[in-house]
């Protein structure tokens, strides 16, 4: 069982974006077939990366005992796929989250500055 640990580790913190995600719809819940693109090109980009970095000799498997031991490439754990999807979608997240609130926040001051005032002569 611990050397599920990490991965279920993974699982939670995955879990815990995408209920953030669905509350607000910033990524997955509002565009599915957008963020499945993003996510997976990204986990390609990173995937290939790491590839490389473990032909150079950069990169190397560090084995402990609370992972799985899977391994979908040589040095590259399965761990790490589920890790770069987490990245990704996490960072879709931030940035539409972001995105939205600037926009919140524009539209909060933009109403405000056109609303009349109320008694004659008030100042802002």
């Amino acid at each position: 069982m611990i050397g599920l640990s990490y991965l279920l580790v993974q699982a939670v913190s995955f879990a815990g974006i995408l209920v953030i995600d669905h509350r607000w719809k910033l990524a997955a819940f509002r565009a599915p077939a957008a963020a499945a693109l993003a996510v997976s090109a990204s986990v390609a980009l990173l995937l290939t990366w790491d590839v490389l970095g473990v032909r150079s000799g950069v990169f190397f498997r560090g084995q402990t005992d609370f992972m799985t031991g899977l391994l979908v490439a040589p040095e590259i754990p399965f761990e790490e796929v589920v890790f770069l999807a987490f990245l990704s979608h996490l960072a879709l997240v931030c940035a539409a989250g972001v995105s939205r609130a600037v926009d919140h926040a524009r539209d909060s001051r933009a109403a405000r500055a056109s609303r009349p005032s109320r008694m004659t002569g008030e100042r802002r």
